[in-house]
C-alpha cells in the first residue's frame, strides 16, 4: 500500500491483531486470566460503611493478558501484596469485576506503569512482535505511529529493517533502527496511555472495559 506521501506502506490481515503468550514470572501450575496486583487493603475499602465483620480485604489488578483493570474481594486468608501475579480465577481470588481507571485507588495509580512494565519484561517477545507485526490504520497513519516519538521517518526505517528478517528483542530493535534508542519504554509508555485515556480513537494493546 502506497500512502499520499508516496511511502510504500505495508499491509496484512493480522494488523490489528494482540499477541496472546502469557508467561507470568511466578505462576506456577495456575491457568486463566491473571493480573498484576496495583493495591492491596486487607481493610476493605475506605469508602465502605459497612462494620468491619462484613468487609472482605479488596485488591486492585492489571491484567497481564489485555490490560484489563479488576477490582478484587480477596479471600481472607490470602496472603499477596503489591506487584505480586495472581490468578483470577485462583484460591486467593473470591469475586472480581472490571472497572476503569478512575475507579482505581491512588495507590493503584501510582503502580500502573511498574506493573506494565513487569509484564513487558516478563514476555519480551510478545511484545517485540508489535514491531514485527504492526500494520496501517488509515493510509497516512500506522500502528507504529501511535507509539511517542516514532514519527514517519522513523516508521519507515522499522519497516525497511523487519524485511530483512524480524526483531528477536528491543535491543536487536534499537541496534538495527538507527534512532529508535527506547522500544521498550515508548511501548510502555503507549500502553500506560491507552490504560489511563478510555477515549482514545485508536487501541493497539489495551482492550476496553465492557
Amino acid at each position: 500500500m502506497t500512502d499520499p506521501d508516496g511511502d510504500t506502506v505495508e499491509t496484512g490481515d493480522d494488523a490489528g491483531a494482540e499477541a496472546t503468550s502469557d508467561p507470568a514470572p511466578d505462576s506456577g501450575d495456575e491457568e486463566g486470566p491473571r493480573v498484576v496486583l496495583l493495591d492491596v487493603m486487607p481493610n476493605g475499602r475506605p469508602d465502605d460503611d459497612r462494620p468491619q465483620y462484613r468487609k472482605s480485604p479488596v485488591a486492585y489488578g492489571l491484567g497481564t493478558d489485555a490490560f484489563r483493570l479488576y477490582e478484587l474481594a480477596l479471600d481472607d486468608a490470602a496472603d499477596v501484596s503489591v506487584s505480586d501475579w495472581i490468578a483470577l480465577d485462583g484460591p486467593n481470588v473470591g469475586r472480581y469485576r472490571e472497572v476503569t481507571f478512575d475507579d482505581l485507588t491512588r495507590n493503584a495509580v501510582t503502580e500502573v506503569e511498574y506493573a506494565v512494565e513487569a509484564v513487558v519484561e516478563s514476555d519480551e517477545r510478545r511484545f517485540v512482535e508489535f514491531y514485527n507485526e504492526a500494520g496501517p490504520i488509515t493510509l497516512r497513519l500506522h500502528q507504529l505511529n501511535l507509539l511517542p516519538g516514532i514519527g514517519k521517518q522513523l516508521r519507515n526505517k522499522v519497516l525497511d529493517e523487519r524485511k530483512r528478517g524480524p526483531f528477536e528483542s528491543f535491543e536487536e530493535v534499537t541496534e538495527r533502527v538507527s534512532g529508535l534508542h527506547r522500544p521498550k519504554e515508548v511501548l510502555i509508555e503507549r500502553i500506560v496511555e491507552e490504560i489511563r485515556k478510555s477515549d482514545l480513537k485508536y487501541r493497539r494493546f489495551v482492550e476496553r472495559a465492557e
